[in-house]
């Protein structure tokens, strides 16, 4: 469970003025409202930088990574459309705060990070906050978990130059995944799943967000 003195009425109040900044910005979906007003984000934070967490930004986690903006976690977790105990994998753990978002939607959360300082933290992070039940993996992303695939839901949090196809076939018939693809700027797509070797998408707004990369880094 999360420290009540670790978060306090100022930052719930602070929480409050940033979901009301997203509704501003063409967030519509409750459940994704409900979920970001439940999870601090500034637990998220390295402590240099908790005073501003509840800004809508990014800002740099360890291992040269960020923490994605808000509007951005807000906007991908809406696409996504999840229901409750649908099996969702993430690429790219980070700091944890994508995945605990999907927890508290209700998704049962699988996460991969190929940073191992990052999945090292934030896997005891959510521990330590109570999200006992997300699974985070330390591996490459373009690999996906086949073992525990398929998925109902992919989301992919860095910006892919390639779709990785893997990926798509870890998807049940009907689930989709949600990628930012392009090189130095991204569009955001939902590809669905139609059939074994069919596949449609649609094309949503301009992002820009560090590179999804393959490989392992200790």
């Amino acid at each position: 469970m999360i420290d009540a003195t670790k978060d306090t009425s100022r930052h719930q109040g602070l929480r409050k003025k940033l979901i009301d900044e997203l509704q501003q910005k063409g967030i519509t979906d409750e459940q994704v409202l409900q979920a970001m007003r439940a999870v601090p984000r500034h637990l998220f934070f390295d402590s240099v930088f908790t005073e501003r967490a509840y800004e809508d930004k990014a800002f740099p986690i360890a291992a040269g990574q960020t923490i994605s903006q808000p509007f951005t976690v807000a906007y991908q977790s809406q696409l996504l459309r999840v229901k409750p105990r649908e099996k969702v994998l993430e690429i790219g753990t980070g700091s944890g705060y994508q995945a605990a978002i999907l927890h508290q939607m209700g998704a049962k959360v699988y996460s991969i990070e190929r940073q191992r300082t990052l999945f090292s933290t934030a896997s005891a992070l959510l521990r330590e906050l109570g999200y006992t039940s997300i699974q985070t993996f330390y591996g490459d992303g373009f690999e996906g978990l086949p073992t525990y695939a398929p998925f109902d839901k992919i989301i992919i949090t860095a910006g892919a130059s390639v779709i990785p196809e893997k990926l798509l076939h870890q998807l049940k018939t009907g689930g989709f995944m949600v990628i930012p693809f392009g090189d130095k700027s991204q569009k955001m797509l939902r590809i669905t799943r139609n059939g074994d070797h069919q596949f449609s998408q649609e094309e949503f707004g301009d992002f820009t967000f560090v590179p999804l990369l393959p490989g392992k880094v200790n």
